[in-house]
């Protein structure tokens, strides 16, 4: 039996401003502006049929009108450019602009969210259409949680399990929701009424909130930026040491292989 493969839209808000990281959706990180990373694995995956930018933003609409041509760009209207504008309000606004069967929304904040990553949530929440009706990312807790007044949310503080043993909370991380314009419009939520829980692990669902996340972030990607030099040489000396191995055997027993 064929499955029908949805038309999916990815939707990428971007404010002009930011209260707490001035300037950050195209302030550099690793070379390049913040947004341009999401937007780049965004554009690598092949489920997503369009990507639509929806900023306020002078700065974003021209560099990303060079940079990525095939990106559609939303100036987003004036009565929604506050920053205390819910964001369901701003999506309403975009899903009213750009017809999909299926919306991806995500942020310029979350530039270590892999391409593989974004296509695996799509594939898992396509499986289960039947079953969910959105889909969220979220980051696995196995913690001893507290709340203010000093109550225990998750544990029994006379019974000391191990963190790895007790049941796991999921916090939500806000690096991918999927959802319909129907459950959008009727929830006035991303979230659906049986959403699927996506885990994301916590470096690649790093979000940049503070200045210390930016740092953060730094270091992070030049770490991702290491790893092909260090899977090729750890490959090298594989080589290497198999070829020894191989002509020392030919040294010593003209029969070995």
């Amino acid at each position: 039996m064929s499955v029908t493969v949805p038309r999916i839209i990815a939707l990428v808000p971007m404010r002009h401003e930011s209260e707490r990281v001035p300037g950050k959706n195209y302030r550099p990180l690793g070379g390049k502006p913040l947004y341009q990373h999401i937007v780049a694995q965004l554009l690598a995956c092949t489920s997503v049929a369009e990507v639509v930018i929806d900023t306020d933003s002078p700065i974003i609409a021209t560099d990303a009108g060079h940079t990525f041509p095939a990106v559609r760009l939303l100036e987003r209207p004036d009565h929604l450019r506050d920053g205390r504008v819910p964001m369901t309000d701003v999506l309403l606004h975009d899903v009213a602009q750009v017809e999909a069967d299926l919306y991806l929304q995500t942020h310029s904040t979350n530039p270590l969210l892999r391409a593989e990553t974004i296509e695996r949530a799509i594939a898992s929440f396509v499986a289960k259409r039947t079953v969910h009706d959105s889909l969220f990312s979220a980051t696995r807790l196995q913690a001893r949680l507290w709340d203010g007044a000093g109550e225990p949310l998750n544990h029994d503080p006379g019974e000391l399990l191990r963190t790895q043993d007790l049941a796991p909370l999921y916090l939500e991380n806000s690096c991918i929701y999927l959802f319909d314009a129907t459950t959008l419009r009727r929830r006035l939520s991303r979230i659906g009424e049986r959403p699927l829980i996506f885990e994301i692990g916590g470096e690649e669902a790093h979000d940049i909130d503070e200045e210390d996340d930016f740092r953060l972030a730094e270091v992070l990607l030049a770490s991702r930026a290491r790893e092909p030099c260090i899977a090729t040489r750890k490959k090298v000396n594989k080589a290497r040491r198999t070829g020894l191995r191989w002509r020392g055997a030919r040294k010593e027993d003209p029969d070995g292989v």
